[in-house]
């Protein structure tokens, strides 16, 4: 937590609740989860390995706001018509704020996510 406090400590203090509540959500809802900070590529990791596959989402934060990455993005239902971006692989959520709404849609997005993990690997 110390890693992820220190980097988001370049980030205005809005920025930085944000992330960190968002980091929380997302250690709750995966509890096995692995998270790492990557300094040159600015983000916060969160996966059940070393490689890039294994990743299953990642924080981005920006003086904008936080863009929440998903690795897989592209096989995601989307219910919420949230992710953004036209990458082969990878969407994205933007997020400005955190509320009780806007953490019942994440963990909605975690919990698929994880689910297409789990079946990509068995």
């Amino acid at each position: 937590m110390k890693n992820i406090e220190s980097f988001l400590s370049n980030y205005d203090n809005e920025i930085k609740e944000n992330a960190l509540i968002l980091n929380n959500l997302i250690i709750s809802t995966l509890p096995d989860i692995l998270v790492s900070v990557d300094l040159p590529a600015k983000m916060i990791a969160y996966s059940y390995g070393n490689k890039y596959i294994e990743m299953i989402c990642a924080i981005f934060p920006s003086k904008k706001g936080i863009k929440l990455s998903f690795n897989r993005g592209i096989l995601l239902s989307d219910n919420y018509k949230l992710l953004k971006g036209n990458g082969k692989i990878t969407r994205y959520i933007e997020i400005k704020k955190i509320d009780n709404s806007t953490k019942s849609t994440i963990i909605s997005y975690l919990q698929e996510a994880n689910s297409l993990f789990a079946e990509a690997t068995n």
